[in-house]
């Protein structure tokens, strides 16, 4: 495929979100823009999240870490599905009983504004850092396959993303999002479907006879248990990926703002049920798929893509569905697969970091009227101009696979809101609000330090991603010891 034709494909793909931003943005509203007017229906938020939740890191990491870590992920993926229980029956009560905004308007009202501001930062942090991971994979992507052949820079193709997805986010905000990422959620999962049926085809092999080679046999190690040292033991990966979807996903204005558009709690669990199980499925194949990819690589002798004179294994299904001689068919689902998960993730991503730093950094809504909708929109603009930043500084300090990346730093981002959050909810007791800060920040140092500690020290315990859960209990532990004694008053309403 070449680069031309894969301009044209991006240049119509988003002439189809504009199309449905005009739709649905033609009530230019704050209320719109922020939670949709509530009348989001659950079944397509629910297929929606998918998408979202997956992302490009998923579409291309994840097939591409199979060749080092084979199934071991699924581990972590079946931590997610429990975390989306409590995500469900916990969090989501709470939420809709106090009609919040942003999440992290409950920290307000459980601590005081020293607690808020401090959840929303490091929501700000993690979601600045997450969306940047997402939109960075993508954008080496189309560089190598597509820009560097027309002499175009790498920050060039960066700011032509984060264009393309505010001009189709400007005016509509999560309500556009809510139907943008059902349609991209549907090209994401009929790309995986397509490819691993197209590359089987080209194999001689149907899908059972796939799931019964031997081949497969030399990936699809799944459970770790015969030491609890190694990295990605079984209860560590568990643990973690339970707390991991906890915070990424329920204490996250990014997911639990389309969650927030539905028009009522029952609708929201609905929802949450409903996609955690899609989630798990879907995930599954992906990592068939990078099975698949391998295994087809192997065959036809193509070597894992170098980036800056280093293999990188994330670009293993680009150069297969695109210069692997399968065909326009893979290389045009492979590139609508791909453009769907990067901007069904980034573009929410956009949409709630505007409503965050608006609703928990600048009170917008109690400013003026006529002001709410102009700070709005300065702010989205700025939160663009930021992603760019960041994307771009990942070419020159990122190194590590990038899924295990993102989750890596979670543990380091999400846990003083895990903390906050656990003690609001499973403690009466007020606290100091204007130590809070200063708590999640020593957490998140002791956290840092002691991912560092050497194996050797440890015994040759390897830390994984139980870091997260570690870090949250350091927080409340550190709140404990800043409590006051007496308890706070009951914020139902």
């Amino acid at each position: 495929m070449s680069a031309s034709q894969i301009l044209l494909l991006i240049g119509a793909y988003f002439l189809v979100l504009i199309l449905i931003s005009y739709f649905t943005g033609k009530n230019d509203s704050n209320a719109d823009f922020f939670k949709a007017g509530k009348q989001s229906p659950w079944y397509v938020v629910a297929f929606g999240m998918v998408g979202a939740s997956l992302s490009g890191v998923t579409f291309i990491s994840v097939p591409g870490w199979v060749g080092d870590s084979q199934f071991t992920y699924l581990q972590v993926v079946i931590g997610y599905l429990f975390g989306y229980f409590v995500v469900a029956f916990v969090l989501l009560p709470l939420y809709y009983r106090l009609n919040l905004t942003s999440i992290y308007e409950y920290l307000l009202e459980r601590f005081g504004s020293v607690s808020h501001k401090t959840g929303a930062f490091f929501f700000f942090v993690s979601r600045v850092l997450g969306a940047a991971f997402r939109l960075y994979l993508v954008a080496i992507v189309l560089q190598q396959f597509v820009f560097d052949d027309l002499g175009v820079r790498f920050e060039f193709t960066v700011v032509i993303s984060i264009l393309l997805i505010w001009i189709y986010t400007n005016r509509g905000g999560i309500k556009t999002i809510v139907w943008t990422d059902t349609l991209q959620t549907l090209f994401m999962i009929v790309a995986v479907i397509l490819s691993i049926v197209l590359i089987n085809q080209e194999l001689g092999w149907s899908f059972s006879e796939f799931l019964a080679s031997e081949e497969l046999k030399n990936y699809n190690d799944f459970l770790v248990t015969d030491s609890i040292l190694d990295r990605s033991f079984f209860i560590k990966s568990f643990v973690g990926g339970m707390f991991v979807t906890i915070c990424m996903t329920g204490l996250d204005q990014d997911m639990m703002q389309k969650n927030l558009t539905c028009k009522s709690l029952k609708d929201a669990q609905k929802n949450m049920v409903s996609f955690s199980f899609v989630l798990v499925g879907v995930t599954f194949l992906f990592m068939l798929l990078g099975a698949l990819l391998f295994i087809y690589a192997k065959r036809n002798g193509i070597g894992i893509p170098l980036m800056d004179g280093t293999p990188k294994t994330d670009l293993l299904f680009p150069e297969v569905a695109l210069n692997g001689g399968l065909g326009l068919a893979l290389s045009i689902t492979f590139m609508l697969g791909l453009i769907a998960a990067a901007y069904s993730s980034a573009d929410s991503a956009l949409t709630s970091l505007t409503t965050s730093f608006c609703v928990d950094f600048l009170n917008v809504e109690k400013k003026a009227e006529k002001d709410q909708k102009k700070i709005r929109k300065q702010t989205h603009i700025g939160m663009s101009l930021m992603l760019i930043v960041v994307i771009i500084a990942f070419k020159y300090i990122l190194s590590s696979n990038v899924i295990d990346s993102l989750l890596t730093v979670a543990g380091y981002t999400y846990g003083p809101l895990l903390g906050l959050f656990a003690f609001g909810i499973f403690t009466k007791h007020r606290i100091k609000d204007h130590f809070v800060w200063l708590v999640a920040v020593l957490s998140v140092t002791i956290i840092v330090l002691v991912a560092n500690i050497p194996e050797s020290y440890l015994g040759g315990y390897q830390m994984g991603y139980e870091l997260l859960p570690l870090n949250g209990l350091l927080t409340f532990f550190g709140l404990w010891l800043i409590r006051k004694k007496e308890s706070a008053p009951s914020i139902d309403r």
